[in-house]
């Protein structure tokens, strides 16, 4: 069997409702760059290099909520003060989730406008 020379991911897409209301979220609250827009139906950002698309629905069989996001951040205390303070609706505060050998998984879960569910994790270095 050959291998399909997969190397990475090279996009995520994630159903929005309200294309101006979620593009405003992702750049603003999350502060993800903007790469460009396709009005009406898209708007696409970069994430360290992977490209995420918010498009509304194109059929109703799209019309759902995502796989979860997690985005990696070093402190994930300061990423969840920043982004409250800047609306973001969060499930609770970051807690401990597991220690492993090398570090501690930390995790924070939060919802975008159309109900996305989305994380932040940060994996702490133990000293």
């Amino acid at each position: 069997m050959t291998h399909p020379g997969i190397e990475r991911i090279g996009q995520i897409a994630l159903v929005v409702h309200d294309l101006d209301r979620a593009t405003a979220f992702y750049r603003d609250t999350l502060g993800l760059k903007l790469l460009f827009q396709a009005p009406p139906k898209m708007a696409f950002f970069d994430c360290a290099g992977v490209r995420l698309m918010l498009s509304l629905p194109e059929k109703p069989e799209f019309d759902h909520p995502s796989s979860i996001l997690y985005f990696k951040v070093r402190d994930i205390q300061q990423a969840f003060q920043s982004m409250a303070s800047r609306g973001a609706a969060f499930e609770a505060e970051p807690h401990l989730v597991a220690k492993l050998e090398s570090h501690d998984l930390w995790l924070a879960f939060f919802k975008d406008p159309d109900g996305n569910l989305l994380a932040l994790m940060s994996e702490v270095p133990k000293s």
